[in-house]
Formats: C-alpha cells, structure tokens, sequence
C-alpha cells in the first residue's frame, strides 16, 4: 500500500494486469453476486432524474424491477445500490443479441440520450473504493469470473490502473492519475 494525496492505494492496482475479456465472462460482474452495484448519494439523484430516458433501453424484467424497487435501494447497512432483478442481475442489465451482458445506462449515454455514463463503482471495476472520513482506500478486487480479465491483461500486458485509466480520472482527477503514473514508472 502507498499514500497518494487522500488515498491509499494498493500495489496490485499497478502490479496486476486486466483486460475485459467480455466473449469469455459475458459480462457476469453484472450478473453474478448478492448484492446489486454501488451507487453514491450523488448517482441516487442522478438515476431518479434520468430514468425515464434509460428506461426504453431497459429489458421488461428490469423495468418491472425498478419500479417496483425504485431507481436504487438501501440496504440493511444503509448502503445505496442498484436494484436486482428477482434477487439476480442489475436491474439495469442488458443482453447483447450474443448474450453478453450490457448496461442500459451506458446504452443510454452511448447513443446520446444521457451524459452520465454509468456509476463509478461499475466504471472502476474491478477497482473498488471504499471512502473514509480522511481517506479513501482505492483496490483491486479479484473475483474468480474475471480469471479470463487476468489472462488476457497479462498477454496484452494491460496493468489494471491502465485499464481503468478513464475512471481513475473521474473518481480523482487527471493530477492524481499522473501521480500514480509516476509512481508506476518508479516501482
């Protein structure tokens, strides 16, 4: 672990290699688990506003899920998350006509219907951030369907803080990802 700014970072973020390898996961981060995506108090607001335009690029099963559970819920530890579908798949899941796992948000955005792209917490991953009062702890979360990701990250020779340099950016700034390159370049 290294201190960069207000964060404390771990080295598997620079030492560990990932690259999506949607044709072999189909996407499962987005299916897979007990628990739907977390989304800040900030992205709450957001996904209450812009639902009624992700919402013709939403399947059935996922819109029946959010209006019954609304756009995000709160947990038993008061954690805000997206809804699931019947306690399975983001509520906001889409599938490609090869059965690959999409998210609507993103469909959303991608088409220009929307500028939010989607919640941090699935643009990051498989980085996780977890904030604290002084600091926030930024890691890399090994999950054994994204075996595949780590394949082919280390054929490509893809470190993970590359592969979510986009998101790193939102989450922190274009400053603190130099920093991290710099400090990269030096272990």
């Amino acid at each position: 672990m290294f201190q960069l700014g207000k964060t404390i970072v771990s080295e598997d973020i620079i030492e560990k290699d990932f690259v999506c390898n949607l044709n072999a996961c189909k996407g499962a981060c987005c299916i897979e688990g007990e628990a739907g995506a977390p989304v800040t108090e900030e992205e709450v607001a957001i996904l209450k506003e812009i639902y009624p335009k992700v919402k013709p690029f939403l399947r059935p099963e996922g819109i029946a899920a959010i209006e019954q559970q609304g756009t995000y819920i709160k947990t038993d530890l008061d954690e805000l998350e997206t809804p699931l579908v019947e306690g399975k798949e983001c509520a906001y899941v889409t599938f490609t006509d090869k059965g690959i796992a999409s998210c609507g948000i993103e469909d959303a955005f991608n088409a220009g219907s929307i500028d939010f792209r989607k919640p941090i917490s699935c643009h990051l991953y498989p980085v996780r951030v977890q904030d604290y009062s002084e600091f926030s702890a930024v890691n890399y979360h090994r999950w054994p369907i994204c075996d595949d990701a780590c394949t082919l990250g280390k054929e490509l020779q893809v470190p993970v803080y590359k592969f979510v340099k986009t998101a790193l950016i939102r989450k922190f700034g274009e400053n603190w990802y130099t920093a991290l390159e710099k400090l990269a370049s030096e272990m």
